[in-house]
């Protein structure tokens, strides 16, 4: 798995919701993440994509029924490599993060209730 060339705050922010998330065994899609984070669009998909690149996350477009309407999504979740690195990371810089918060709400909803 390839490391991070650069730790940034918001990088440490996405990371903070989807290590929440994976606690859960759920996942997150970008709007999602954009509203946690209070962080702008573009800022949290560079953030994701630099991930990915990374191994330390995965994403997978939302399949939908032929009659859903609106645009697919884009899930992500932490890999079985990039969990345990992320916990380690918030753990050294953001310690409070690690410790027991409340329930994310995304991820399992029907579309609908999202």
């Amino acid at each position: 798995m390839a490391g991070l060339e650069r730790i940034t705050q918001p990088t440490l922010d996405v990371l903070e919701v989807l290590v929440r998330a994976f606690g859960e065994d759920a996942r997150v899609h970008g709007w999602a993440i954009m509203k946690l984070t209070g962080r702008a669009g573009p800022t949290v998909y560079k953030v994701l994509d630099r991930l990915e690149k990374a191994g330390w996350i995965t994403g997978e477009w939302e399949q939908l029924a032929p009659d859903q309407a609106g645009p697919r999504r884009r899930f992500y979740r932490l890999t079985g490599e990039g969990a345990p690195a992320a916990q380690a990371l918030l753990a050294r810089r953001r310690p409070a993060a690690l410790k027991a918060r409340p329930a994310l709400g995304f991820g399992r909803l029907p579309r609908e209730a999202r």
